[in-house]
């Protein structure tokens, strides 16, 4: 895993220590709506771009004081986080960039081998909750995201983000499930990706700095959504592709989070914690005004 590129990584510092507060923001096209007009230039912030795993570990280990993580290393830190209101990357339905790449249907993966991609947290255990509730028990295998070496050792690997986006529209030859479509199908819910989270104990020492980043997240998404063509743009120099794919992938997400799509984010805890994958139930706590 990479070190945050940004500024020189120099460990766990407590805002009582510095005024500066440390903002991770996810590095895929899948945040730009939320991320792409965040105040590069603010004086007393400094941002960490990085996959979710790493913004996953900064947070945990206090690299970074607030940051955009994956819905499930929040649950794994619910008694140490609350949410940002207003703030996530949701789909109610097929989410576009998380995908199982499999040469077989996926009801035929019991006793297979799966590659998983080591940049997520949120989809991974969300297939092993598909997979586990049709009663399949596949190998999973950690692997770093290339789809053609990830076939060469199994029988199916997941992708997400950028790398799901460019495999998706290639002449690949494999089944493709859509994680997202596939747990709204079995549930009915929608399903949380990433979360805006920040630690309580920031929240005691400095709830007015939260406030400021709350504010400023709210504000760029607003930014974002009400310039869309910008961030198709963007979009396109990241990873390629016409106006026209970027219009129809971004229309799948939901950035916002209430306690209506708070909802799918606790089914999805319910369900990771009956199957194993979470040491007890925990829910979303919201906290903050999203106006």
């Amino acid at each position: 895993m990479s070190t945050p590129n940004t500024v020189q990584n120099k460990g766990a510092v407590t805002t009582k220590d510095r005024d500066v507060i440390r903002v991770g923001q996810i590095k895929f096209t899948n945040a730009l709506p939320i991320c792409h007009f965040l105040d590069k230039t603010h004086p007393n912030i400094e941002f960490y771009p990085g996959a979710p795993t790493e913004l996953n570990r900064w947070l945990a280990e206090g690299t970074v004081d607030v940051g955009l993580i994956s819905a499930y290393s929040y649950a794994e830190h619910a008694d140490e986080y609350v949410a940002l209101r207003g703030l996530s990357v949701t789909s109610r339905g097929p989410v576009g960039s998380i995908f199982l790449f499999s040469k077989r249907p996926i009801e035929e993966l019991d006793g297979r081998v799966v590659a998983l991609t080591m940049m997520s947290a949120s989809s991974i255990n969300l297939l092993k909750v598909l997979l586990a509730e049709k009663g399949l028990k596949p190998t999973y295998i950690d692997r770093p995201s290339n789809l053609p070496a990830m076939m060469e050792e199994a029988d199916a690997a997941v992708l997400i983000a950028d790398d799901a986006l460019y495999w998706s529209v290639q002449d690949h030859g494999y089944y493709m499930y859509d994680l997202g479509e596939e747990w709204n199908r079995m549930t009915g819910h929608s399903m949380t990706f990433a979360v805006c989270a920040v630690p309580k104990r920031l929240l005691e020492t400095n709830e007015e700095k939260v406030r400021e980043i709350h504010r400023m997240f709210l504000e760029s998404k607003r930014m974002g959504l009400a310039n869309m063509n910008a961030i198709f743009a963007r979009a396109a120099q990241m990873v390629g592709q016409e106006e026209e794919f970027w219009r129809t992938y971004f229309g799948k997400l939901i950035y916002d989070l209430d306690e209506d799509l708070a909802v799918g984010a606790d089914a999805y805890f319910a369900a990771a914690h009956r199957h194993g994958l979470l040491p007890k139930p925990v829910k979303v706590e919201l906290w903050g005004d999203d106006k």
